[in-house]
């Protein structure tokens, strides 16, 4: 059973930061990249985006909540020109994200990404966290846990117990630390891997009412509703609780998994209870792989093949389509093989789709893609290198890392948005 879940980090927002940029030289190396790649400063909206084809979404994860990284991350991608960036549906989180986008926009005179917040109807692999008592663990446990974690989410140590022992006695070790609940985002690779099955999930869904007061906030832009397909019943029940807090948005997104010829059907109830109020646009997550996208080249296959099933179906409701779960380096050129990259919609395609709020000019079939897992993976390689050194920084702080992180950052994101080719030189 699926626990309520509120706004429950006591990790503080990163109030107040000022933004001292440390090393003029390196920010100016920053600046000449963005400017030699051809980032648009000021065009391309969103909803632009969405219309060509050239829409990207980092996802900083539904259940992440370091605000550190959440905020460095936020900070390196709307460098290299995402439209939007996604998040927990936390306060804090929130925060974080809108303070990277900021700061980016002190380095350079970029547009503003959107923000887009993440909420669950009932259970899903988005909304969970691992847990274990590591006062539990064998002190022989070669840990495997801690190595297959992406998040560096796990830290176990021994230390000397308090216990008091008879004379002569050894002093008797255990283990402390575990999981740290803030960067754990469910993943749920270090499941499988415990020699002793000492890992549980704890499953959780966000609480409507805190989610309704963010969306009031006027730093949220847009939601996603994660529904696992397998009933609409909940996600009417959320899609009511959160009322006249959709007026304040400009996007709602739905993410489903593909459920075989019954998911056209489930859209299509989806999109029933939700146009009596859709004021705004709406697209479509299309996750079809979750928590996979840093896993390698055949990770993206199946989201690929989702897209190919309803890029040009004959009933699919309205909304732009966006893909998820299992994305990565290898995506782009997979749409390509199946002649579904920057392909548009017109007057003689079976594609009648019309957008709300667009001009009913030709829009693309594939609207964008979502990087999570493999966006992080690729940035979290510095950031880490930088926090080993010293320790949860502020990237723009050290402008080596940023302008290295940017440079991965840009490697990603210009296969989408079609940047020139560029070299860290």
């Amino acid at each position: 059973m699926a626990l309520s879940f509120c706004n429950s980090k006591a990790t503080p927002h990163l109030q107040g930061v000022g933004v001292k940029f440390r090393g003029n030289r390196g920010v100016e190396s920053v600046k000449n990249l963005i400017k030699k790649v051809g980032i648009p400063p000021l065009v391309s909206s969103p909803p632009e985006s969405l219309r060509r084809g050239t829409w990207v979404k980092l996802i900083c994860g539904a259940s992440f909540e370091d605000v550190v990284d959440i905020r460095n991350l936020s900070l390196v991608y709307t460098l290299a020109g995402v439209d939007c960036i996604d998040c927990a549906a936390d306060a804090s989180a929130v925060g974080a994200v809108n303070e990277g986008i900021e700061t980016a926009r002190d380095i350079c005179d970029l547009r503003r990404p959107w923000v887009m917040i993440s909420v669950n109807d009932d259970e899903d692999l988005h909304f969970r966290k691992a847990e274990f008592d590591p006062e539990d663990c064998p002190l022989d446990c070669s840990r495997p846990c801690e190595l297959v974690c992406p998040a560096n989410a796990i830290s176990i140590e021994e230390e000397q117990s308090d216990a008091q022992v008879s004379y002569g006695g050894s002093v008797p070790h255990k283990l402390k630390g575990g999981v740290i609940t803030e960067r754990c985002y469910g993943c749920g690779r270090c499941f499988p891997v415990c020699p002793y099955d000492r890992i549980r999930a704890a499953t959780y869904v966000r609480d409507a009412s805190t989610t309704s007061r963010l969306l009031k906030r006027n730093d949220v832009d847009a939601v996603e509703i994660h529904t696992n397909g397998r009933q609409t019943a909940r996600f009417e029940e959320l899609w009511d609780s959160l009322g006249d807090s959709m007026g304040y948005l400009k996007l709602v997104a739905v993410s489903l998994p593909y459920n075989g010829d019954s998911t056209l059907s489930l859209m299509n109830a989806l999109y029933t209870v939700m146009e009596p109020r859709l004021s705004l646009f709406n697209l479509w997550q299309l996750d079809g792989r979750p928590m996979s996208g840093d896993i390698g080249r055949g990770a993206t296959r199946e989201s690929i093949a989702f897209a190919v099933c309803l890029a040009t179906a004959r009933n699919r409701p309205p909304g732009f389509l966006q893909l998820a779960g299992g994305t990565n380096a290898h995506t782009v050129n997979g749409l390509k093989r199946e002649g579904l990259f920057r392909m548009y919609s017109g007057e003689n395609s079976k594609d009648k789709t019309m957008v709300p709020g667009l001009p009913n000019s030709p829009h693309a079939l594939i609207s964008g893609i979502a990087y999570g897992g493999y966006a992080r993976k690729i940035v979290g390689r510095v950031l880490n290198s930088m926090h080993s050194k010293h320790g949860p920084a502020l990237i723009e702080h050290h402008p080596e890392y940023l302008l290295e992180a940017l440079v991965e950052a840009l490697a990603l994101v210009r296969t989408v948005k079609g940047y020139d080719q560029f070299t860290s030189k």
